[in-house]
């Protein structure tokens, strides 16, 4: 007689588990990410931007040949990862590229990278604890890279002064921008739910809308419709060809002396876009845009307004902003004020509420006076003679 046999379950091992993408470009990187997998990147500092479309991406965790915070300044980016639960581990060197392939199935423990259950680098686990420690000391380094972003100004703004100051080499749109309303949506940090802060401020003036990259997206989810796209010359973040279609005005950013060949993969959308030779961003190349186009205010969505968002942006694009953002100044307003400067529309229905207010308010004073008491005691005689006629036909 045979015995049933209970076959016992594989332990589970600790860690995190996951196929390889390997790529020491960043850009390069996200766009082949799966949810699931582990990212493999040589990325000094890692910022805000990028993070947040490491977590979007639905990796299970990121390992950096590099430090993820080098102390040059507090860098943003390591916090986002820690707010999503994403494990990282930094400082694995050179060699993390050679002892790891794309596609293998990785495990990180405690440091460890480990293929086929062996290990082949060590690196530093950072956890909140150790980020806001490491966030501490570079905050102590911020006078050096404050001389460095006041260089960097003074370059940008001698490269790109016809444009900035005057707009020479922008094209002209079909989209009519002087004395309306504008909003500048980016794929920042909480763009959809800022966009969705202005939109009875969107129902309400119907302004001009800019989707720049991936913002187009948010825009189109939220049942709307984007006047304007400002994109870069890049793959990474390219909003749906659909989505692209739907805009009366594409314009390609791309840098100084770029070949035309560079915007050709739009044409096979079928969208002819308008090129800007700039080394701004595309997002200030929006702004700029609205700013000559006279907008009489322009919404900033998904937009980075503080020192330390402007210290944590891409090195090219630190004074691109900052000085993009004194030019227009006057004009810009960020999306999360809004909702405090701006109520709605005042609606027939609000009108007839005040028009019911005041008329009960004004009855209640007059019938204060004699001349009131006298018409109400009038008023009165009159509707008991009215029901005793009715009531005298009735029977």
């Amino acid at each position: 007689m045979k015995f049933a046999t209970r076959t016992r379950p594989a332990p589970s091992l600790p860690g995190v588990v996951g196929p390889a993408r390997v790529d020491r470009r960043t850009r390069g990187l996200l766009a082949r990410l799966r949810t699931g997998d582990v990212a493999v990147l040589d990325q000094v500092d890692l910022d805000r931007a990028t993070a947040q479309q490491l977590v979007d991406a639905g990796v299970a965790a990121v390992l950096n040949a590099s430090a993820m915070i080098s102390g040059r300044y507090p860098n943003l980016g390591p916090s986002v990862l820690a707010a999503a639960g994403v494990p990282m581990v930094d400082l694995l060197g050179p060699e993390l590229f050679t002892a790891v392939r794309e596609g293998a199935v990785v495990r990180v423990v405690d440091g460890e990278v480990r293929v086929e259950e062996e290990t082949v680098v060590r690196g530093r686990t950072l956890d909140r604890d150790r980020i806001t420690e490491l966030l501490d000391d570079a905050r102590q380094g911020l006078a050096h890279q404050l001389d460095s972003f006041t260089h960097n100004s003074s370059e940008f703004l001698r490269r790109e002064q016809d444009l900035l100051l005057h707009g020479q080499g922008l094209p002209r749109l079909s989209t009519a921008l002087g004395d309306r309303p504008v909003v500048v949506v980016a794929p920042g940090e909480d763009h959809r739910a800022e966009l969705r802060l202005v939109r009875a401020f969107v129902r309400d003036q119907r302004p001009v809308l800019v989707g720049v990259d991936a913002g187009l997206d948010a825009i189109v989810a939220l049942g709307l419709k984007a006047d304007v796209v400002v994109l870069t010359d890049t793959e990474e973040g390219t909003p749906s060809a659909k989505a692209l279609r739907t805009a009366r005005d594409v314009v390609v950013r791309v840098d100084r002396g770029a070949p035309t060949g560079v915007t050709e993969r739009f044409a096979r959308l079928g969208v002819k876009p308008q090129r800007v030779e700039t080394s701004a961003t595309a997002e200030d190349v929006a702004l700029v845009l609205a700013d000559a186009g006279h907008a009489s205010v322009i919404v900033g969505v998904g937009m980075h307004a503080t020192l330390a968002e402007f210290l944590d942006r891409r090195r090219a694009g630190i004074a691109s902003t900052y000085l993009t953002r004194l030019k227009v100044g006057p004009r810009l307003v960020d999306a999360t004020a809004v909702p405090t400067l701006y109520s709605g529309r005042v609606r027939p229905r609000h009108l007839a509420a005040v028009l019911v207010a005041g008329v009960l308010a004004l009855g209640a004073a007059v019938g204060t006076t004699p001349v009131g008491q006298e018409w109400g005691d009038q008023l009165v005689d009159r509707a008991t003679e009215t029901i005793d006629n009715l009531q005298g036909k009735l029977s």
